[in-house]
This record gives structure tokens, sequence and C-alpha cells, in this order.
């Protein structure tokens, strides 16, 4: 009863279109199911990733719907980011991880929006997954807004350094899997999986809700 009583107050909304949804849909209403804009497309290769996923291409529904996750407020996108993340992740790695981690977002910019949108995805991902996210990243400085930026080599430039390993936990030969937002050119994800390869890693795997179509796409 309870159930039903928030459901009628407080029904669920498909996350990218946001039209309600009917009582056997979750996360996503039909014509979103059917035809959003999912990633798909012949494998790649980003720099020191062992390989990439994401759940769409960054652009209509979904990328409105990460914007208003990133910077309005839209905490709620978080369950559903992180259970259509982790279905595609269990179909395309079924041997699984050793560990799961995030690209940290860096003080000033969690002050700002209250939280760390990257952390959230990783805590519902791992729910799914069943594993335990662990912080293995620290941002050691602010950076600029990578969105705000064109070009790959600037982008690059703008993060090189700007992580650090943040715990003492050993590394050594661990298959890790890296969590973030958007990859557009994989700058970002690339450097956090260079820190984690030289503590040690075997291989660093990433895993986005969304990424920018007209980038390198994933290797396997």
């Amino acid at each position: 009863m309870l159930n039903r009583v928030i459901r009628l107050l407080f029904p669920p909304k498909c996350v990218l279109c946001g039209k309600v949804l009917e009582d056997d849909q979750t996360d996503l209403c039909t014509l979103c199911r059917v035809d959003g804009p999912d990633c798909t497309g012949r494998p790649g290769k980003l720099p020191f990733l062992d390989s990439w996923s994401a759940v769409w291409y960054y652009e209509g529904n979904a990328r409105r719907s990460i914007l208003r996750y990133k910077f309005y407020g839209a905490r709620g996108n978080a369950a559903s980011f992180g259970r259509l993340l982790a279905m595609k992740l269990s179909r395309e790695y079924p041997e699984g991880f050793d560990l799961l981690t995030w690209v940290p977002t860096g003080w000033l910019r969690r002050l700002f929006r209250g939280y760390d949108q990257v952390e959230l995805l990783a805590y519902a991902v791992g729910a799914e997954l069943e594993m335990e996210p662990v912080q293995l990243l620290k941002k050691r400085r602010n950076t600029k807004p990578q969105s705000r930026i064109t070009g790959e080599a600037q982008r690059r430039a703008n993060v090189l350094g700007a992580y650090e390993i943040c715990r003492a936990e050993s590394l050594e030969g661990k298959r890790i899997l890296l969590l973030d937002d958007v990859i557009t050119t994989g700058a970002t994800a690339g450097e956090c999986a260079r820190v984690l390869l030289t503590a040690g890693a075997k291989e660093v795997h990433c895993g986005a809700v969304a990424r920018a179509r007209h980038h390198g796409k994933r290797s396997r």
C-alpha cells in the first residue's frame, strides 16, 4: 500500500525523456528503450585504457538527462544510470573485475554541486554488480572544466598530473573497472588509468553513461 501511495504521489519517470512510466516499466519508456541513442560501434582505442563501454551517445535526451544530473540536482538519475550501465557491463564483461572505482570530482566542484555525480554512479553500479566501490584516486588540483576546452591535446594537458592514488591498498595485478559519467576524448579517464597502471594495476577498463559519438571507440 505504501509503495502504491508513493507511486501515485511521485510517479517514476523515464530517465531520458521524463515521460511517466507504466507499471511494468523501469528506468526507460518504451520509445526511449527502442529508439534511444544506444552506444554501439566498431571497437577502437583510447590511451591507457584496456577497453571502454558506454550506454548511450552523448546527444539528445541522453545529453539533457546527464546535464540535469550533473548541474541541476537530479541525483535520482544515478539509480537509473547505474542499473542500465551495470546491465551493459555484465553483458560485455562476464569475467568481472577485481575492483570498482571512479573518476573523482575536485573538491571545489563537489562543494558547488553538493555531491560527486560519478561517486553516486559508482555506488549505483556497485549495488547491481554486488561490488563495493573503493576510492582509489583523488584529485590533487582543481582543473578547468574539460567541456570548456577544445582540442584533444589541450584536454590531456589540462588533466596531466591532476590525479593521484589515495589508498594504500595494493593494486598489483588487479583488473579495475573505472567509472565516469561521459567520455569525450578519453583524456580524463586515460589520465586516471595511467595513474592506476603506474601503481601496479594489470588492466583498467572504463564504463560510462555516455560518450561523444565523433571520438574514438572502445577497445577490447
